[in-house]
């Protein structure tokens, strides 16, 4: 049974420049650069008939291309740290964009996504990460240059199961506009 989620890629010269922040805080997990991506809706693991019917109802999905902004480093997890991000500034057409996804995936089948939609790019999955030492990591790297770019298609990928961070594969992709 493949894992699915849909997605938005992120461009090489931001991977680049975020691949930059890594090191520096104990307990970090880092994602491989060639794995950052902006998740959209996380399906999860199905069987092959039900990721036709996903594939087919994603195919319907008529959207202008989406402006993304990364404007700030952040964590996920508060006093228990689970990830250092990137934060995507909500845009009315991203949210757009991802609840049009919802709507179709869960019309194929898929129970609805229980957790609230936030765009970000995972850069770190943290194990014992103590809040201070990210607090200090986040701190040394305030002066977040913001970057922006315009998603012109959004893609299915499959991971194997595992703790998370790829390696991911592109199985389909949507153009948007």
């Amino acid at each position: 049974m493949p894992r699915l989620f849909t997605g938005l890629e992120i461009p090489s010269d931001m991977s680049d420049a975020l691949a930059r922040m890594r090191g520096g805080l104990p307990g970090a997990r880092w994602i491989d650069q060639q794995n950052y991506h902006i998740t959209l809706r996380f399906i999860g693991d199905i069987d092959h008939a039900t990721a036709r019917d996903i594939d087919a109802a994603l195919g319907e999905v008529h959207r202008e291309p989406v402006a993304v902004t990364l404007d700030s480093l952040s964590a996920f997890g508060g006093g228990r740290p689970r990830a250092v991000i990137a934060r995507v500034a909500p845009t009315a057409a991203l949210a757009e964009l991802q609840a049009d996804q919802e709507r179709r995936v869960r019309s194929a089948g898929i129970p609805p996504e229980g957790r609230k939609f936030t765009p970000h790019v995972t850069l770190a999955r943290l194990r014992d990460a103590s809040p201070m030492d990210v607090a200090d990591y986040l701190a040394l790297r305030g002066a977040f240059p913001t970057m922006r770019f315009t998603a012109y298609r959004f893609v299915l990928f499959s991971s194997r199961d595992s703790v998370g961070g790829g390696p991911y594969v592109i199985e389909a992709a949507y153009p948007l506009g």
